[in-house]
């Protein structure tokens, strides 16, 4: 699970000011979870960014951004982000601040019960 640690450590900067942050290993990388909800992964060199899925064509039409596709369908509310757009500090803080904002009124996952 290699991801771009750098990367990794200006997303735990974005969230510092949330109380409720927790990192969890998924996606071939780290997780940032808000207030129990995905928010924001740092997967290899991209950032897999949760936003609002009302959002997700208009997102894809930026450079560096591609769809995230699970069993051959795009998953809408869902983009990788790859690092050479996110040097741009103004281009970081806009997808970072993309996941935040659909953070606020996303629902989180349901628990899976353990048998």
């Amino acid at each position: 699970m290699a991801y771009n640690e750098l990367l990794a450590n200006r997303v735990r900067e974005a969230l510092i000011d949330f109380p409720d942050v927790e990192e969890k290993k998924m996606f071939k990388g780290i997780t940032f979870m808000v207030d129990g909800k995905m928010c924001v992964s740092v997967s290899g060199d991209e950032l897999m960014c949760r936003v609002d899925p009302m959002l997700t064509d208009e997102i894809l039409e930026r450079n560096g951004c591609r769809a995230m596709i699970h069993s051959g369908k795009i998953m809408k509310g869902f983009v990788y982000v790859d690092q050479s757009v996110l040097k741009n500090t103004a281009e970081f803080d806009y997808f970072i601040n993309l996941c935040k904002a659909y953070n606020k009124v996303a629902k989180a996952a349901k628990s899976k019960k353990k048998a």
